[in-house]
């Protein structure tokens, strides 16, 4: 019975192979005699697409008058938007993956904030009085800092609300910041000022507390702390001192000084970190430098290129090339001519591919720093934006070929406009009731022209010389005091100049 079953079981199990064998050679034969895997996608989150082809400008107006955010189309080369910012604007951040902006305004103590891709609404975020916001950085979603230069603070602020939630000092005059990609920490350098030498110091990112000071290495004293950026792994921060001119890496873990900081250079001050070749790029336009420093190791072993008056560069994302912008400046002031160009690194050993020439203006900017020249790289490689601060443009170049396709002409400034509905005059004075038709508030030292007034006498283009509830007052001798005037007065402050371009942002 035994040696019957085991008979049966070895038939049953022929019979299950045979089967087997032909299910699989119909699937070879379906198959057109190729093995086909089955393979199923796993789809990562996208980044933002759209802002991937935007380039933002920020331009100045002097201080009396709003600066403007301009969107540039990469694949059209147009400017498509313009968003209205706050007085003297120096700096801008992405937000909340790339969706949103924020902008420094250092003159009237206030961050504007809106979405790249449009013009409006422009939110206004006010500081305390005094503040003076240079700069502002965040690896966030839910919180934007704010560095504020004249009080010694930086500023959260809550991106949910736009509200302001921490006012953290950090024991000197923030120049710059960086937080890290994993949001644990945000370190800040502070530079040098009349009382003493700078500092570095990290913020707790978590309960928005200050870390101790961290120590320099005895070679690399803090004398005057430029910039700070992270690395792309968050285990390094690098800070660049302006004023010992070495460039020292920060382990994060520790806030501690690790290997031997680079020498850069007394001078040296614009740094920027590449991502893609690990790498970080310093300009020195007191000795003509530019290094390459690799961030791969606590070494940064180093290479050099002689190039005269940098200011500023950027890598593409592709890490093929580096851009450096260049500034040279001839005759005496005041009459002075600034003439620009960007050299053409090749990464690998930084030779000079090419140069480009900009433009040679007039003197304009008064501050000779990296954002007479600010630059950015478009996120496909195709495109360096230049905002030329003199010349009142932004210059594109074409990466395919390195050549100077475009330079896009600044927006003017948006005037004022208001309606006047009485005048005073006492001495030689001539005080103006008004209200706001459009733009922004009215500011003393603003130049402007009234018409439409019922008498003549207080017809003309003035200087405001004082502000006050709902009035202004101009140096008018000729003026009549007159109420409830026939008409509407406009006052409409004289068109300024074109706006001056003082940083390039590109999208991821």
């Amino acid at each position: 019975m035994l040696r019957g079953s085991r008979s049966w079981l070895r038939r049953c199990a022929r019979v299950a192979g045979l089967a087997i064998g032909c299910f699989l050679v119909a699937i070879w034969t379906a198959c057109g005699q190729y093995y086909r895997p089955v393979a199923f996608p796993l789809t990562p989150s996208p980044p933002n697409p759209g802002f991937s082809h935007v380039a933002l400008v920020i331009t100045a107006n002097g201080s009396n008058s709003p600066g403007a955010s301009t969107t540039i189309d990469v694949s059209g080369d147009t400017a498509i938007s313009e968003s209205r910012l706050g007085l003297v604007p120096t700096y801008a951040a992405l937000v909340e993956n790339a969706t949103r902006v924020y902008v420094t305004n250092s003159a009237e103590d206030t961050v504007s904030e809106f979405a790249p891709l449009s013009a409006t609404p422009v939110s206004t975020i006010g500081l305390p009085a005094g503040a003076a916001p240079n700069f502002v950085a965040s690896t966030e979603i839910t919180t934007v800092y704010v560095a504020n230069a004249g009080n010694g603070t930086v500023s959260a602020i809550s991106t949910t609300n736009n509200v302001l939630t921490n006012t953290i000092p950090v024991g000197g005059t923030p120049a710059s910041m960086a937080e890290l990609p994993n949001a644990q920490k945000l370190y800040v350098a502070n530079s040098a000022t009349t009382a003493g030498n700078g500092s570095v110091v990290s913020i707790n990112t978590i309960d928005k507390s200050l870390n101790l000071p961290i120590i320099a290495s005895a070679i690399a004293p803090w004398v005057s702390p430029i910039w700070v950026v992270s690395r792309s792994d968050s285990q390094r921060v690098y800070v660049l001192d302006k004023g010992s001119g070495f460039v020292s890496a920060i382990d994060t873990d520790f806030d501690t000084v690790v290997g031997t900081p680079a020498s850069v250079g007394v001078g040296a001050d614009f740094m920027a970190y590449d991502p893609t070749l690990n790498r970080l790029y310093v300009t020195n336009p007191a000795t003509n430098t530019v290094a390459a420093l690799d961030a791969s190791t606590d070494s940064l072993t180093a290479m050099t290129a002689f190039i005269a008056n940098p200011i500023s560069v950027v890598a593409l994302p592709n890490g093929t090339r580096a851009y450096v912008a260049s500034a040279a400046i001839s005759g005496t002031a005041p009459i002075q001519t600034v003439s620009s160009s960007v050299t053409v690194l090749n990464t690998a050993n930084l030779s000079v591919k090419t140069t480009v020439a900009l433009t040679s203006v007039p003197v304009v900017c008064a501050t000779k720093t990296w954002s007479e020249l600010s630059m950015a790289a478009a996120a496909d490689s195709s495109r360096v934006y230049i905002g030329n601060c003199d010349a009142g443009n932004t210059d594109v170049i074409q990466t395919s070929n390195d050549t100077l396709v475009l330079q896009i002409a600044a927006p003017f400034g948006q005037s004022p406009t208001v309606d006047i509905s009485a005048a005073l005059l006492n001495g030689s004075n001539t005080t103006y009731t008004y209200t706001v038709v459009s733009g922004l508030p009215l500011k003393i030292g603003m130049s402007i022209a009234i018409s439409g007034m019922a008498n003549p006498g207080n017809n003309g283009t003035f200087t405001i010389t004082a502000l006050g509830a709902g009035t202004f007052t101009v140096i008018n001798a000729s003026g009549v005091t007159a109420n409830n005037q026939a008409g509407s007065g406009v006052v409409t402050a004289v068109p300024p100049p074109s706006q001056t371009p003082v940083f390039v942002l590109a999208g991821p």
